[in-house]
């Protein structure tokens, strides 16, 4: 390749680099990078390559979410990115990060409160749920971190044996499933305390 056709190349290159957004490493650079209230193509412009758009949405009862980001590591465990937006307007609700459900346990959640703890310091509230049947024998830890723009919510829901009750001879899944998730959300749409524990009856 002659040498003015290789700078050209390298110049074309750089412009590239400097106009297109680079790819979030961090939930910190994902949360930064969005905007309350943006649309969906707006999402698919800024992560390009990096987003997947569902053919069909998933519903989270008052949003969906039709763009997501694979790949994402959160205290060195992959995550999905889910970019859930409001219904009545189709802009940019909030923001679940979510641990596939076979995987999720007490080591990966360990490793991605500690992430979170490097990311925003400590919590500004911990909260716990001790298992019982009102909440399906689950027990649940959560660690909620309030910033001017955000309130950033880690929950752990972990299943405990009584859960599984009267599930002997059954065919399939029975019980309830751990879950870890983190959800961004702006301040007014998500409260900054502790749940409720679950009523009993």
């Amino acid at each position: 390749m002659p040498r003015r056709r290789l700078t050209a190349a390298a110049l074309f290159a750089a412009a590239v680099l400097q106009t297109t957004p680079a790819y979030a490493q961090t939930l910190e650079d994902i949360a930064a990078a969005t905007h309350w209230g943006e649309s969906s193509a707006e999402l698919l412009r800024r992560f390009g390559p990096a987003a997947t758009r569902l053919a069909t949405p998933l519903d989270f009862g008052d949003s969906y979410a039709d763009i997501v980001l694979r790949r994402v590591a959160l205290g060195g465990w992959g995550v999905i990115v889910y970019f859930q937006m409001d219904k009545p307007g189709g802009g940019l609700k909030r923001i679940q990060v979510e641990r596939p459900r076979h995987g999720v346990n007490r080591a990966a959640f360990r490793a991605v409160a500690a992430a979170l703890d490097a990311e925003y310091g400590a919590p500004d509230r911990l909260c716990g749920i001790r298992p019982g049947p009102a909440g399906g024998f689950q027990e649940a830890a959560e660690r909620i971190w309030r910033r001017p723009d955000q309130v950033i919510r880690a929950i752990f829901r972990d299943t405990t044996i009584e859960a599984f009750e009267g599930c002997i001879g059954t065919v399939g899944p029975c019980g309830l499933t751990g879950q870890l998730l983190v959800r961004i959300s702006p301040p007014g749409a998500d409260t900054a305390d502790c749940p409720a524990p679950p009523r009993r009856g």
